[in-house]
């Protein structure tokens, strides 16, 4: 019952930008959360962590160990990324343009609004005020868009809305007043990037590349000549006023001295050369592909990456201009492009789409390819693993999902409305879906294919599935003309319409025991069907209000469905009684909507269930509707065991109890009130889209605002986990921690020496563990040889499961190479048994090493088995001797 979020899937990438930490490691924000995607073992988690609203923002520190994030409300994070846990907290008080974080770690830059604010890193000790503020400019006439470092952090380059790209100077410790930022003018639109040029020999800054909105790219070139005071904007007299000639005399020799003090300032600091020579545009590039919506810089290898409002990309190799690659991804904008440290992959994203792609440029080919659900998830289904998640939405596609890794595999974009039920067939390689389409399809998972469809004689619209234990009948219910259609899983062939509902079917379901069926209905009726014996219906359960799903005991014994005024019926399926309810109006009244006109507990929309799920062992049953919280039951004692809020965002509307009334005003609440700018991002016909028509019947609902809600619940047939269909994307809870935090991973002792040391000591379990940590194949069998026969199975249960893997793959080795036979064979048994509920959970994970123990074995076998049939007639003769 100690379920805890472990991973959000439907969802890899929603806006922001996006940052490669230490090459192959990829973070995205995802709503209020942030995904960390590994590259190379293919596999990725989200931060259990998460923001009071959408992330804008984020920037990881050079090392990696530490991740800055901003939500649109200027609320800053700071996370230890391999820790997985927040440090410190923080708030700005303006819009949050830009944050990067300096070469040398030291320093955080922070484009606010208008200002440019500079502050120290905190660490990782406790403090009281761990930020502090060092500098803040305000030169800038605009919103600052983007920012860089140069390599020994003393320099700053800004790009702000005013066209204009300012070079700021740094050093705390040596500037000893303010000195103005050298601007870089000519650019005829908002600068979206701006980045420090290096000299591949030196190291040195020597060219500035500086891009805007309308895809103009402008070089800069540094040169050393000395600039005067008055050509780089440092006069200091005053103008003139009248006086006597004493008094001017006078005036200009304290000018005389504070210029002296400059210059002497000046020749002190060495590394202030870009300030005192002078910055020229010597060459102008157009991209021609319209508007520019992000970029990136590799300085290694002086490329410029470029990605378009028009989904379209480009590789431009520098300083020359050469378009090594262009290539089109979406029809939507490109909301972020950035390269990883060494150049070779590059990353992009697409809000609107929710597709997050790695592209390795020197092979054209994909390293990651992953694209959420474009609309709201309405349907989920487990495999009978557990490790396999399908999903169906509003796009009329179904994405099948490894849970483990919670990559996507296969998508399938067949039917042409929305998918609206799933089910797995108990074979575990087959996958069935029912759409608004008028199609319940049969899909093949081993050759990713569409392998039977099952249609009507008329076009209805499905919205409810189910399959008998066998897999020969398939039955779907309808919502318009509220029949149950059943077929033949073999032929396809329609077999029989169930008529009787008076309204939508929306809950269908066969008994794990027989071959009963139970269907819910809005006519305010549950009924039971006997489909083999063609008895039709053989039980009605009536219900005061509308009936809204239906769910049967995994024992068969007990029926439970919900109603459409909050209560939870539970039926005898057997005897045809009701056995108790549970009310839970109150439990599952959620926060209020920007447009009710009643407070959260007055209203009476979304009180009630819309979907149900059972426990593996039926003692407590899950329960989801229109509300932010998803309530969990004991069945027995009809109590209240845990109420679950699947989100915090408060992006999304129902999620405050309370509204504040300082944001209500004459017009309306202030976040319905639309202040699109219509000349910042889109434009005109963007605005004009997105605004039109939205209080006429058929639109959009609630303004265009997400509403949170919970739409589908099912539990894995292990019960370590459980999934929810929300407005967010598709929440995983596991009760197997998917993180361990090791504290013995940060002590650099980890040494041959140490295993050597544990070993004479006498402690074979420490010693095992730190030679699978140094994954050196001697280390790991001079530890098993070290462990006495008797202490096997104390040894093996010690063994965490993330170094499972490495332990099976050496055992594996050994059995081919050692002579130990017996030895090795209960070392695989004993691994088996005390860890045999982790292997079949994460049984696709550890295929590989299984296959490889299998495959010594039964070449063991098959080398003892001839051994022994080739002998037998000599050891028979020999024992016929007296």
């Amino acid at each position: 019952m100690n379920y805890r979020f472990h991973n959000l899937l439907g969802a890899p990438y929603r806006g922001g930008n996006a940052v490669v930490v230490n090459n192959t490691i990829l973070v995205s924000p995802v709503g209020n959360r942030v995904s960390v995607t590994d590259l190379v073992k293919s596999e990725t988690y989200t931060l259990p962590c998460h923001a009071s609203t959408n992330l804008c923002r984020i920037a990881a520190s050079p090392d990696g160990v530490f991740l800055l994030t901003v939500d649109e409300k200027n609320r800053c994070l700071f996370i230890n990324l391999p820790r997985r846990a927040v440090l410190h907290r923080i708030s700005f008080k303006h819009k949050v343009g830009g944050v990067k974080f300096s070469p040398d770690g030291r320093l955080i830059a922070v484009a606010a609004g208008k200002l440019l604010q500079i502050w120290r890193s905190p660490g990782f000790k406790k403090e009281f005020s761990p930020f502090q503020l060092i500098k803040t400019f305000a030169d800038c006439n605009d919103r600052i868009t983007s920012l860089d470092w140069s390599p020994n952090s003393d320099y700053l380059i800004a790009g702000s809305k005013d066209l204009t790209v300012r070079l700021f100077y740094l050093d705390v410790e040596k500037s000893t007043r303010y000195l103005k930022p050298y601007l870089l003018l000519g650019h005829r639109d908002a600068v979206v990037g701006a980045f420090f040029v290096l000299d591949k020999k030196t190291n040195a800054v020597t060219k500035i590349y500086s891009l805007a909105r309308d895809g103009a790219v402008f070089s800069w070139v540094y040169n050393e000549t000395v600039v005067k005071d008055d050509e780089m904007g440092e006069d200091f007299s005053d103008p003139d006023s009248p006086g006597t000639p004493e008094q001017k005399q006078e005036q200009n020799e304290m000018i005389n001295v504070r210029k002296r003090k400059v210059s002497d300032a000046l020749e002190e600091e060495g590394d202030y050369l870009l300030r005192k020579g002078r910055w020229k545009l010597v060459k102008k590039n157009i991209f021609g592909q319209g508007r520019l919506s992000a970029c990136d810089y590799n300085k290694g290898l002086d490329m410029v990456v470029a990605g378009f409002s028009s989904g379209v990309f480009g590789l431009y190799q520098m300083p020359d201009f050469v378009c090594l690659h262009q290539l089109s991804i979406s029809r939507e904008k490109i909301t972020t492009a950035v390269f990883n440290d060494i150049g070779n992959w590059l990353t992009f994203g697409c809000a609107r789409l929710g597709q997050l792609l790695v592209w390795e440029w020197k092979s054209e080919s994909y390293i990651l390819k992953q694209q959420g659900h474009y609309f709201d998830v309405n349907c989920l289904a487990y495999s009978p693993d557990s490790q396999l998640l399908a999903t169906g939405a509003d796009d009329n596609k179904i994405k099948v999902w490894t849970v483990s890794s919670g990559f996507c595999f296969v998508t399938f974009s067949e039917h042409t409305n929305a998918v609206t039920a799933l089910h797995f067939m108990a074979s575990n390689h087959c996958l069935l879906s029912a759409s608004l389409d008028g199609t319940v399809r049969a899909w093949d998972l081993f050759r990713y294919r569409n392998f039977r469809t099952f249609v009507t004689p008329t076009p209805k619209q499905f919205v409810s599935l189910a399959a008998d234990q066998s897999g020969e009948v398939i039955c779907a219910g309808t919502i318009d003309s509220f029949e149950i259609f059943v077929w033949s899983m073999k032929t396809g062939r329609l077999l029989d319409v169930l008529s009787g509902h008076a309204g939508p079917v929306h809950g269908l379901m066969f008994s794990p025991t027989n071959a009963i069926l139970a269907s819910s209905s809005w006519d305010k009726t549950v009924r039971l069907w006997d489909i083999f014996e063609g008895r039709g219906g053989v039980e009605k359960f009536d219900h005061t209000h509308d009936v809204l799903t239906v769910v049967f005991r995994p024992d068969g014994k007990q029926l439970a469905c919900s109603t459409l005024d909050g209560h939870i019926h539970f039926w005898d399926p057997l005897q045809g009684l009701e056995m108790y309810t549970i009310e839970g109006r109150r439990d599952i009244s959620g926060g209020r909507l920007m447009t009710d006109r009643r407070t959260a507990a007055n209203s009476s929309a979304g009180k009630c269930f819309t979907t149900l799920c059972y426990s593996a062992d039926g003692s407590y049953i899950f329960a989801g509707g229109s509300s932010k919280f998803i309530c969990m039951y004991d069945v027995a004692d009809q109590v209240l065991l845990r109420r679950i809020q699947i989100t915090h965002n408060l992006s999304l509307d129902g999620v405050l109890d309370f509204l504040n009334s300082k944001n209500m005003t004459e017009a309306g609440p202030l976040d319905l009130i639309d202040d699109y700018i219509s000349d910042t991002e889109e434009g005109v016909e963007k605005q004009i889209q997105n605004t039109l028509g939205r209080h006429l019947p058929g639109s959009v609902p609630n303004d265009g605002r997400p509403v949170v809600r919970t739409k589908c619940l099912r539990i894995a047939p292990t019960g370590r986990s459980w999934a929810a269909a929300t407005t967010e994307g598709v929440l995983i809870y596991s009760m197997d921690d998917s993180f361990i935090f090791d504290p013995t991973d940060l002590d650099v002792d980890v040494t041959p020496e140490a295993v050597d040391e544990a070993l004479r000591e006498g402690e074979t379990k420490r010693a095992l563990i730190l030679s699978l940590r140094l994954n050196e194949e001697w280390a790991i069998q001079k530890c098993v040889l070290g462990v006495g026969a008797g202490d096997i199975p104390a040894v093996v249960s010690a063994v965490p499961l993330k170094y499972l893997e490495r332990l099976v793959v050496g055992l594996a080795d050994m059995l081919e190479t050692s002579p130990h036979v017996e030895f090795f064979l209960r070392w695989s048994q004993e691994v088996c048994r005390a860890h045999a509920q982790s292997i079949h959970h994460n049984s696709r994970n550890l295929l590989p090493a299984l296959k490889l123990l299998q495959k010594a074995i039964s070449r063991l076998h098959q080398d003892l088995a001839e051994t022994c049939s080739s002998n037998e007639y000599l050891l028979r003769y020999l024992c016929s001797f007296p």
